[in-house]
C-alpha cells in the first residue's frame, strides 16, 4: 500500500493519519518536533523544517505523493523537488497561488473572476490613497503568512493605516489594501481533485469568524439561495480545474449584502471548514485528500444528516483546574452524540486544541449543542449553567 508524505506535523496531518489507517496506507509526517500533534501519532516521522530541502528530501524518499498541511513551504524547495521526480501534490505552479495573496488577487482578477478591488501597498501614501479613493476602513493583509486573524489589519482613517504600514513595511512585511466588503457571511466551498481530472464538491458551508478565527460551521450554510449555492460549487469546481489543483481546496468566500460572491482566500490543503464532515459526510476531506493526491476515484460527499455544526474548541485565557480528560468524560456524559476531536496540544488563549460536531435537524438546536459542548470542552463551565451534581 503506498505511502503519502505530509509536510506539517499539525491537526490536519494528525487527522489525515487517521484516514490513511482506515484506508491502509502509510502517512509519513515531516514535523519540527517529536511531539507536533501528527508525529505523537504516525510511526512514520521525519524530523525537520519545512523551509530545509534536505529535510523535505529525506521526507519523500521512497513516498508515492508528497502534500501539505500548511501552504508555507518556499517555492523554489518544491520545483526542485518536482525536477527530481518527486510528485509534489498540488503542485507548486497552483499552490502559490494559496502562499501568495497578491499573486492569487491577480490572477483571479484577470480570469474574470470576483474579488474585492485591491492594490499592491508599497509605501504609506499608496495605503491612504486607496482608502481615500475607496472609503474608510480599508484592509490591510500581509501577502505571505497569516493565519486565523494574524497579519489583518482594518485601519479606519489615514493616520492608523499610515502607522500600519510604516511599521509592517519596515519589518519587511509585504503588503496589500483591499476594500472592506458590505458583509452578510463568510461561506467555505470545498472541493477535491484528482490528477486524473475528477472533481468532487461537498455542500456550501458558512464560516462564523470571532476576533479574526473560524469559530463555528455550520453545514449547509442556512437559506443559502440555491442558484448561488450553484454558483460557489461550480466557482470551486473551476478554480481547482484551471489552477490545476490536486486535493483538496477551501475556496473562501464573501456573502455580500446585496447577494453576490467575492473570493476571499484559497487554502489547498484539508481546511477548518471541511471539519464537519468528518462525521457529517459520507467522504469527509482527510480520506478525499488522500483519494485525491493517489488518483484513487473519488468518494461520495453527500451529508449524513440536514445539519451538521462544528465548534472549535479553544484554549481559554486560563487552562481549568479540571483536566481535559475529565471534561471529555462529563461532556460524552451528558451528550453521548457529540463527536469530539482533540488535536494533542497544550492549552494556551485561543489556540485550536480540537473541535466538536453534533448533527441534528434544526439549525439552532445543533448550533447551541455543538457551541455549548465545545464551550465546556474549554472552560469547564456549561453556558446554560447546568450543574451535574445538583
Amino acid at each position: 500500500m503506498p505511502t503519502v508524505t505530509m509536510v506539517g506535523g499539525g491537526q490536519l496531518a494528525r487527522m489525515t493519519h487517521q484516514a490513511a489507517v482506515a484506508l491502509g496506507q502509510r502517512l509519513r509526517v515531516l514535523a519540527e518536533r517529536p511531539d507536533d500533534p501528527a508525529a505523537q501519532v504516525s510511526p512514520d516521522v521525519v524530523l525537520g523544517s519545512h523551509t530545509d530541502l534536505d529535510a523535505l528530501r529525506r521526507a519523500a524518499t521512497g513516498s508515492h505523493a508528497l502534500t501539505f498541511d500548511h501552504e508555507h513551504v518556499p517555492t523554489e524547495h518544491l520545483e526542485a523537488l518536482v525536477a527530481e521526480g518527486v510528485a509534489v501534490l498540488p503542485p507548486p505552479q497552483a499552490l502559490r497561488f494559496a502562499q501568495d495573496k497578491l499573486a492569487m488577487r491577480t490572477e483571479l482578477s484577470a480570469r474574470g473572476l470576483p474579488v474585492p478591488a485591491f492594490t499592491v501597498v508599497e509605501s504609506e501614501a499608496a495605503a491612504v490613497g486607496f482608502g481615500e479613493e475607496h472609503g474608510w476602513p480599508i484592509v490591510l493583509k500581509a501577502i505571505r503568512g497569516g493565519y486565523d486573524g494574524r497579519g489583518v489589519w482594518m485601519p479606519e482613517d489615514a493616520d492608523a493605516a499610515a502607522k500600519i504600514t510604516a511599521e509592517q513595511l519596515g519589518a519587511g512585511v509585504q503588503l496589500l489594501a483591499e476594500v472592506r466588503v458590505p458583509l452578510k457571511r463568510e461561506l467555505s466551498a470545498m472541493v477535491a481533485r484528482s490528477p486524473y481530472g475528477q472533481a468532487a464538491t461537498w455542500p456550501v458551508v458558512e464560516t462564523v469568524q470571532r476576533r479574526g478565527q473560524c469559530a463555528v460551521v455550520i453545514a449547509p450554510a442556512p437559506d443559502l439561495d440555491e442558484d448561488l449555492a450553484a454558483e460557489a460549487e461550480e466557482l470551486a469546481l473551476r478554480l481547482a480545474a484551471d489552477l490545476g489543483v490536486v486535493g483538496a481546496m477551501a475556496v473562501e468566500l464573501f456573502e455580500t449584502t446585496d447577494g453576490t460572491l467575492l473570493i476571499n482566500e484559497l487554502a489547498m490543503r484539508p481546511h477548518n471548514s471541511g471539519h464537519w464532515g468528518m462525521d457529517g459526510a459520507r467522504t469527509g476531506q482527510f480520506e478525499q485528500h488522500l483519494r485525491a493526491v493517489l488518483d484513487y476515484p473519488l468518494g461520495d460527499t453527500r451529508p449524513l444528516a440536514p445539519v451538521t455544526v462544528m465548534a472549535n474548541i479553544l484554549g481559554a485565557p486560563e487552562a481549568p483546574a479540571m483536566s481535559m480528560d475529565e471534561r471529555l468524560h462529563h461532556l460524552f456524559a451528558r451528550m453521548p452524540d457529540a463527536k469530539v476531536h482533540l488535536y494533542g496540544k497544550g492549552e494556551r488563549p485561543d489556540r485550536k486544541i480540537g473541535h466538536v460536531n453534533v448533527l441534528g435537524d434544526d439549525v439552532a438546536v445543533v448550533r447551541e449543542r455543538a457551541e455549548r459542548a465545545a464551550h465546556w470542552m474549554s472552560y469547564a463551565v456549561w453556558t446554560d449553567g447546568w450543574d451535574p451534581h445538583e
